[in-house]
């Protein structure tokens, strides 16, 4: 599983940090920061996060 997150649509709402605080956080300076490949056991963490961002910036690609 990979994670892929449009950088140039997200606009650091972080919801996707509180839907899966393992595989994305926001920085001290507000941006996000995400590990695109975060294992199979985190996928529907990732799933979550994928469907709460306002935006849809983020995808998951197999």
């Amino acid at each position: 599983m990979k994670v892929v997150v449009d950088l140039d649509l997200c606009q650091d709402h972080g919801q996707c940090a509180i839907a899966a605080p393992d595989v994305f956080s926001i920085n001290e300076d507000g941006r996000l920061e995400y590990d695109d490949s975060p294992g199979e056991a985190l996928r529907g963490d990732a799933e979550d996060a994928a469907d709460v961002c306002p935006v849809q910036a983020i995808s998951i690609e197999d």
